[in-house]
């Protein structure tokens, strides 16, 4: 990647988990200047992967995603530029977004949120396994995850010196030894710290749906984890509304609104 933004903020930006995953994580999202190129030699058990998912080719072919996270409040629509990262949100109580240049929020005072962490922050969750093929990245195998028994096999991810906002983040996908579709996402925080993170937080993808040839998650789904073993259930999100095309939005689309609050 470019300029990686990071996925970890999750106590700034993620309004809709509980408490308690709030507090778990805090690192500022950078979208990147352009989309991944394929420059990179991928392990060939993630290559298995990404083309369990569509291949890497098909995700490339793509310009534009659209999707709504199911909130009680009112449902959250997320438009994101695939090669760009440009991103518009709009929430029940606000819209923020980064148009390519700037951040900016329209927010009544009820908002609590930051529109600079929460840019791109599901998306990247969302976008998986695909958004970690991006430049910058090295994978390394490590020893599997066991979840009510089975082990699920997997690669570190991690980024070299200087890459995006918190180039000490680490990354943990693991995918079915069968199947090679991907099965959990683990995650560390380092940003306001500066240090590396010690703790490991857990996503789970099991629910998957085909969208325009590929391979994209119905749910989300946190999981508590203690001494280093995945426990039990957290939360879990949905998404409903799904649209990946080869066509880029409509010029203007993503742009920073007038009224518009620019965040530094």
């Amino acid at each position: 990647m470019k300029k990686l933004f990071s996925i970890l903020g999750l106590f700034i930006g993620l309004t809709f988990l509980l408490i308690s995953c709030k507090q778990e994580t805090a690192t500022e999202h950078k979208p990147p200047a352009t989309v991944a190129k394929n420059l990179v030699d991928y392990p060939a058990d993630l290559d298995k992967v990404f083309d369990n998912h569509g291949t890497l080719d098909k995700w490339k072919t793509m310009k534009s995603m659209t999707y709504e996270i199911v909130k009680k409040e009112g449902n959250e629509k997320q438009q994101i530029d695939l090669h760009s990262r440009a991103e518009r949100i709009d929430g029940s109580t606000f819209s923020s977004g980064y148009d390519g240049e700037r951040y900016w929020t329209v927010a009544d005072t009820s908002y609590k949120g930051n529109a600079k962490f929460y840019t791109n922050l599901m998306f990247y969750f969302y976008a998986m396994p695909f958004v970690l093929a991006d430049d910058g990245i090295n994978y390394s195998k490590i020893d599997p995850v066991i979840f009510e028994g089975k082990s699920y096999p997997g690669y570190r991810i991690s980024y070299g010196d200087g890459v995006g906002i918190s180039p000490q983040d680490e990354y943990f996908i693991h995918y079915d030894a069968d199947s090679y579709e991907m099965q959990w996402l683990g995650y560390t925080v380092t940003y306001f710290s500066g240090e590396k993170g010690t703790k490991t937080s857990w996503i789970r993808y099991n629910d998957w749906k085909d969208f325009n040839g590929l391979k994209l998650p119905n749910t989300l789904s946190w999981y508590k984890s203690e001494e280093g073993k995945i426990t039990e259930l957290r939360n879990t999100r949905k998404f409903i509304n799904v649209a990946v095309s080869s066509e880029a939005f409509p010029e203007g689309t993503l742009k920073m609104p007038e009224g518009a609050k620019e965040v530094e």
